[in-house]
């Protein structure tokens, strides 16, 4: 599964990368999301799953040129590029924006995920009982999710490792994010401390159980692709409607504590209407600014979509 692209393709490619990191920094927004409404969720697993230890077999048999292309190597290396420069850089924003303007920031991931739901789900030709069963435990599973109230546990050298693992595991899921699942760990400051002061030993550790958990999950998605395309497809689309729990953009926060910064860090969280957000914190609820970004954001959703068909084109 391996596309012909002019350089303009793969500028739109690591324009695509920058968008999946920026998205992968909130929790909440899956950069799986991100991939399937562009057009290159498939070919990513697909990619993905090729790095095992076949690679290997055809590096040390075929050379360093053919194992590179077996494993789609340009087209790795030019998402991860856009993945990291977007880490590095526009996550900053939107980390800046959720902390300063949160319900805004949530709206437009509203808007976002809610068109992506129908932009996935409208590739499903028929639904017939074990295609909404699976639709149904995919929203679940993740609304459940969303539920789980963050754990504090210390960030020893082997969690730091298997964070990585779960972590990694659902950044590449639409409708599950990866930095809520270190939210859930209590590795998600921790992390983001360390990529801001570039500390090399955790950081290091953490991209180890990164690949780990990326050749193992990826080849169970690829097989759930190639195999059972439509039961995935909704089970995918349940996932992305679950997590609007947590995208929701009024929240009121039950239970905090504070981190090592002295920052107060919300642990649990009850979404409630805008009128109630205005009573309950007296701050105000930007509903008209809200509607919106949600709309721009669904909007933005048809844009990457008509990129990706151009791309698969």
């Amino acid at each position: 599964m391996q596309l012909k692209r002019t350089w303009r393709d793969y500028l739109a490619l690591v324009s695509k990368g920058i968008i999946m990191g920026a998205a992968d920094a909130v929790p909440g927004v899956s950069g799986g999301t991100i991939a399937f409404i562009t057009g290159i969720y498939e070919e990513l697993i697909y990619s993905l799953k090729q790095c095992g230890p076949e690679a290997l077999k055809v590096l040390f048999r075929q050379g360093l040129g053919a194992m590179w292309r077996h494993i789609n190597g340009t087209f790795l290396i030019t998402l991860l590029f856009g993945i990291l420069l977007s880490i590095l850089t526009v996550s900053r924003i939107v980390l800046f924006w959720l902390d300063t303007y949160p319900v805004m920031l949530w709206s437009f991931f509203f808007g976002l995920i809610l068109a992506a739901i129908w932009s996935l789900i409208r590739h499903i030709e028929q639904w017939k009982f074990n295609t909404v069963a699976f639709f149904l435990l995919g929203t679940l599973a993740a609304y459940l999710i969303t539920m789980i109230t963050p754990s504090v546990i210390p960030p020893t050298n082997l969690f730091i490792f298997l964070s990585g693992m779960l972590a990694i595991c659902a950044m590449i899921l639409p409708g599950i994010s990866g930095s809520f699942i270190l939210l859930l760990l209590g590795m998600y400051t921790p992390i983001l401390s360390a990529v801001k002061n570039l500390e090399l030993a955790t950081l290091g550790l953490f991209a180890v159980g990164c690949v780990a958990g990326l050749l193992s999950f990826s080849r169970v998605l690829n097989w759930m692709f190639s195999a059972h395309r439509t039961l995935t497809l909704a089970l995918l689309g349940g996932f992305m409607l679950g997590s609007l729990n947590k995208v929701w953009p009024w929240k009121y926060t039950l239970e905090s504590t504070v981190n090592s910064h002295g920052k107060i860090i919300p642990l649990v969280q009850e979404n409630i209407l805008p009128g109630t957000f205005e009573v309950l914190t007296s701050e105000p609820s930007y509903l008209w600014y809200a509607i919106a970004l949600t709309i721009f954001g669904a909007g933005s959703v048809l844009l990457l979509e008509k990129i990706g068909s151009a791309s698969r084109e």
